[in-house]
């Protein structure tokens, strides 16, 4: 049987201090994401779906538990990838992300704008997400709910930021605005958007 492990991050625990301290990666990474590794490695054992893909189960689980757990699983992959160590000073899209950006939102600030006021107001446990629509060409940014995703919309996941409260209490309380908009200005990892967009327009 195959089974799913959970991914090395990209940098240390505290590669994302002061933004995300090495407290909130220790329990969101080595616990929460964890689990979900965990739960989902004993969902799938003995079934069809032990040496699928992650994306496939995904794309296949009906709703409950199997989908829950490999989703957050796919999910936080996803996330943690996205992000990488604040550099200091302005954190600008590549050339060409930021065209696609200007083409669907107008400019960088206008998204910076838009994705700010969907993370922070998404009500309750969930992701936002700066997406490549395949049926129009263009990115969009929306939100999902709990363990819901863009694969299963037909969307190319570009960047995801964790709205759950787990991602940024530690660090930011009930100040849900200060962490999406520090994620913005400091932690995307834009080399890794240009990378899926180049995927998703092959």
């Amino acid at each position: 049987m195959k089974q799913f492990i959970l991914p090395e991050l990209p940098y240390a625990l505290d590669g994302l201090a002061p933004v995300l301290s090495e407290e909130t990666l220790s329990y969101h990474y080595g616990k929460h994401h964890a689990a979900y590794i965990n739960n989902l490695n004993g969902l799938i054992a003995g079934t069809d779906f032990e040496n699928m893909p992650i994306e496939d189960i995904v794309a296949r689980a009906d709703a409950g538990p199997l989908f829950n757990n490999s989703a957050q699983a796919y999910n936080h992959t996803f996330y943690w990838y996205g992000m990488a160590p604040a550099k200091g000073g302005d954190n600008t899209p590549t050339d060409q992300v930021n065209e696609a950006l200007k083409e669907a939102f107008g400019d960088f600030e206008s998204f910076k704008t838009q994705f700010s006021d969907i993370a922070a107001k998404h009500f309750g446990s969930g992701w936002a997400w700066l997406v490549h629509n395949p049926r129009d060409k263009k990115l969009q940014i929306i939100k999902t709910a709990n363990a819901e995703t863009p694969l299963t919309q037909g969307l190319d996941p570009l960047i995801a930021c964790d709205v759950w409260e787990h991602a940024y209490y530690i660090d930011y309380r009930n100040k849900r605005p200060d962490y999406v908009s520090v994620f913005i200005e400091k932690m995307i990892n834009w080399d890794f958007a240009e990378m899926h967009l180049n995927r998703a327009r092959q």
